[in-house]
């Protein structure tokens, strides 16, 4: 892609998120939208692969259903309120339906099944944006509409999510979906807090955004989509594997590794809050999560292609990758455990 239009289409990328950051009407935060679904479609099709270009064309038709979704309850929250203020989403049926397109845009269980067929089309530094940047300014909107929405709603899309995150990704051997189904159940639990203690939400989707970079860039520098290239990453790169396997018991949320913080401080906060049933089940749910994160381990660190030596080959050719990124996000998201009281005063 020529480099001009591709700093256009990340810009806009940028512009979008920050223009619905920005906004506190809903007509700007719905064109704020629509610039980032627009400017991210040509990078998801630029393979010019058929595989590719149906994702884009299924992305496509699912960020413009949610769209027309938003911009229907908005305008219908207008006509029976008068008011077009993001905060002021007080009609039930133009919130429950503004939660339901959004959550349709980041991927939520039961309107998830566009999102494993999609990333399994991208290649992974698409991918990684559609995992993560575009999750940024759907759940500005879902943080600010969440107070006035049934409360009921959100716990169900917050459990469902999580159980099919770990349900779905238990059978996958493709790694872009077992990526997305994991997407899907760190949504659940960004989701089911919400109501009760925002900060962990946003604690939890800027460690998740951590975390999935980490794998994602691993995933790229290893140049593995699927579970059996991971067996021949060991005889290219040791460190690598290591710090990969590392990031992905992160991400199950084993300790004590960063991603034990999210779940511990969001299951604390649900039995704060008399829930222990809902708690036991997001716990539960985050097992089948780490059964399928321990798969990839298993096949990184404990096994070896046939068709590798038992030994490093120092003979490969070097990448030419930058690197700096992946080593950042590989640090965070291993070792910020420590200083979780440190990031709790900071979003208290």
């Amino acid at each position: 892609m020529n480099p001009y239009v591709l700093m256009i289409l990340l810009s806009s990328l940028g512009l979008g998120t920050t223009l619905t950051f920005a906004s506190s009407h809903w007509l700007l935060a719905w064109m704020g939208l629509e610039i980032n679904t627009m400017a991210i479609l040509p990078l998801m099709a630029q393979q010019h692969h058929p595989r590719a270009v149906e994702a884009t064309t299924k992305y496509f038709l699912t960020q413009a259903t949610a769209a027309a979704m938003i911009l229907f309850a908005a305008t219908t929250n207008a006509w029976m309120t008068g008011e077009w203020d993001i905060n002021n989403l007080s009609h039930p049926i133009a919130s429950t339906m503004t939660l339901t397109a959004l959550a349709l845009k980041v991927g939520l269980a039961p309107m998830h099944f566009w999102m494993p067929e999609v990333l399994q089309g991208l290649d992974l530094t698409t991918g990684l944006i559609l995992s993560t940047w575009q999750k940024l300014a759907p759940f500005a909107l879902i943080i600010q509409v969440a107070p006035n929405t049934n409360p009921t709603l959100l716990t169900a899309l917050g459990l469902f999510s999580t159980l099919v995150g770990g349900w779905g990704g238990l059978n996958q051997t493709q790694l872009r979906k077992i990526l997305a189904y994991s997407s899907i159940a760190h949504m659940g639990w960004m989701i089911i807090i919400l109501q009760y203690a925002p900060q962990l939400t946003l604690i939890t989707l800027g460690l998740y955004i951590l975390m999935t970079s980490t794998a994602f860039l691993s995933l790229k520098m290893a140049s593995a989509t699927k579970i059996n290239s991971l067996t021949a990453t060991w005889s290219k790169s040791p460190i690598l594997t290591a710090t990969t396997a590392m990031a992905l018991l992160s991400l199950g949320g084993l300790p004590p590794l960063t991603g034990f913080m999210p779940k511990w401080l969001i299951l604390q906060e649900l039995a704060k809050q008399d829930l222990p049933a809902t708690a036991t089940i997001m716990a539960l749910a985050a097992l089948l999560s780490l059964y399928f994160y321990l798969r990839l381990c298993y096949a990184m660190t404990l096994t070896i292609s046939p068709s590798t030596a038992n030994a490093t080959t120092p003979w490969r050719t070097q990448t030419t990758q930058l690197t700096l990124a992946l080593a950042l996000s590989t640090t965070t998201a291993l070792g910020l455990l420590p200083i979780a009281p440190s990031i709790m005063a900071l979003t208290a």
